[in-house]
């Protein structure tokens, strides 16, 4: 005996039918808009998000002011005892004078390979106090990547979560008017449901 294959039908309810209701139509017409709405709104989503955050990297690298600072102290690296993780970076203490003549101290992330008393660089906001290095190019890119992707991901899934929602209530309410209508035939033939 020879195996029937049966396939999914792309399509079939945009196609004539007699057994086609008219709420398959509205489901095929809301499946079709809701991926519609979801692409373009996830484009347009992804392309205000990456430009809002690549107006929040720029602000942010602006705001801070490199200065030449001399190391005072120190805190010896080591490894943590929790994860064993050897860190490149201690916070030490800085000294460094600004603009106006005024020497500050303040505490910073350095090099574990700095010693007390070289020259380095560090990073102020333009108040005077110290603030970590701005990203590179490579943090703020995947920074800004992200911000896109998840734009577009929650404007894309939003619109079709919304679209999913309309689409079960036509087939709640097909459903319902198809029951009514197996009552009333069935009663024709003398059964009942149930």
């Amino acid at each position: 005996m020879r195996k029937l294959r049966r396939g999914k039908v792309l399509g079939w309810r945009w196609r004539r039918n007699p057994l086609r209701r008219p709420s398959d139509v509205v489901e095929a017409w809301i499946v079709l808009v809701a991926w519609t709405v979801a692409i373009v709104g996830a484009v347009v989503a992804g392309v205000i998000g990456s430009q809002i955050a690549h107006r929040a990297v720029a602000h942010d690298r602006a705001g801070r002011l490199p200065v030449s600072a001399v190391l005072v102290k120190a805190v010896p690296g080591g490894r943590d005892l929790v994860t064993g993780f050897k860190y490149d970076r201690v916070r030490a203490t800085v000294r460094w004078t600004d603009a106006k003549g005024i020497t500050h101290t303040g505490v910073t992330d350095v090099k574990t390979t700095v010693k007390p008393g070289s020259a380095l660089t560090a990073w102020t906001d333009g108040r005077g106090r110290l603030v970590a290095a701005p990203m590179n190019s490579a943090e703020a890119t995947s920074r800004v990547l992200m911000a896109a992707t998840g734009a577009a991901l929650a404007a894309g899934l939003t619109v079709l979560g919304a679209g999913c929602l309309v689409r079960l209530r036509v087939q709640r309410r097909a459903t319902e008017r198809w029951g009514a209508e197996w009552e009333r035939v069935g009663r024709q033939w003398g059964h009942t449901t149930g």
